[in-house]
C-alpha cells in the first residue's frame, strides 16, 4: 500500500518569515550573543578569572560589536525585509490600544489587535536598534583613545557601561517572552505558524505583501472569519 500522502503545511500554516529575516536574526542574535558574553567576561570578576586572555576578549569584543549591523544592512537587499521594517517602524492607533490591554493584563479575545508585529515588539525593535547604535559609537570613542578628549572618552564610558547593563536586562526579558510562545518560536525557525495562532494573536495580520505594511484585515479563505462573513450574506446569486 502506498504511504498515505501527508497535509500540505499551507493547509494548516501561513507563512511568517522567509529565510533572509530568518537568517538576519540569526545573524544579529549570534553576535549580540557574543557581545554580551565577551561583555561579561571583561565585567565580571569571576568570569575574568575563569576565562582569563583578556586581551582576546576585548578583540572578539570588539569586532562583534562593530560587525552588529552588518546582518541587517545585508539583509536590506531583500524586499521581505525592507517591508518588515516598514511595519515595525509604523505605530498606529491598534497598537496604543494593545498598549493599553497590556498594561492591564487584559487577555481577552480581541483586546490586543496586532497587524504583523505587536506594539510591545515594535517597542523593543526601536529600542533594541538605538542602543545598538549608541553603543557601537561609545565603544569607537573607547577604542580609539586618541581620537577624543578624556572627558569624551569617560563619558562614553560611562554610557557604555550601564547601557550594557540595561541591555542585558532587556535581552532577557526578550528570550524569556520566546520561551514561553513556541509557536513564536517556530515561525523564525522554520518561516511557518499555525493560522490559529495567527488569527489569535496577529488578528490584523494579512499574510501576503499587503498594500499597507500594517493594513486592516481581510477575511482569509477558509478562515472562520470568511465562513462567518458569508453567512452573513447569504449565497451569491
Amino acid at each position: 500500500m502506498p504511504p498515505r500522502p501527508e497535509t500540505p503545511p499551507a493547509a494548516t500554516d501561513v507563512r511568517r518569515f522567509g529565510p533572509v529575516q530568518r537568517w538576519v536574526h540569526r545573524a544579529t542574535a549570534a553576535l549580540m550573543g557574543v557581545c554580551v558574553a565577551t561583555a561579561a567576561c571583561l565585567y565580571v570578576p569571576q568570569l575574568a578569572q575563569l576565562v582569563g586572555r583578556r586581551a582576546l576578549v576585548v578583540t572578539v569584543h570588539e569586532w562583534s560589536g562593530l560587525a552588529l549591523p552588518l546582518p541587517v544592512l545585508a539583509g536590506l537587499a531583500s524586499r521581505a525585509l525592507r517591508a518588515d521594517l516598514g511595519r515595525l517602524n509604523r505605530f498606529g492607533p491598534h497598537d496604543r490600544t494593545w498598549l493599553r490591554a497590556a498594561l492591564r493584563r487584559d487577555r481577552r479575545p480581541g483586546s490586543r489587535p496586532a497587524g504583523k508585529f505587536n506594539a510591545g515588539q515594535k517597542l523593543y525593535a526601536a529600542w533594541i536598534a538605538g542602543a545598538t547604535l549608541v553603543m557601537l559609537g561609545t565603544g569607537l570613542l573607547m577604542w580609539f583613545t586618541r581620537l577624543t578628549p578624556l572627558v569624551w572618552r569617560t563619558s562614553a564610558t560611562f554610557v557604555h557601561d550601564w547601557l550594557a547593563l540595561t541591555i542585558g536586562i532587556v535581552l532577557a526579558g526578550h528570550i524569556g517572552m520566546a520561551l514561553a510562545d513556541p509557536e513564536a518560536r517556530r515561525g523564525l525557525r522554520t518561516g511557518r505558524v499555525g493560522t490559529a495562532w495567527a488569527e489569535r494573536e496577529h488578528p490584523l495580520w494579512r499574510p501576503g505583501p499587503p498594500p499597507h505594511p500594517d493594513g486592516p484585515a481581510r477575511p482569509r479563505a477558509g478562515s472562520g472569519r470568511a465562513a462567518r462573513a458569508a453567512g452573513r450574506t447569504g449565497p451569491a446569486k
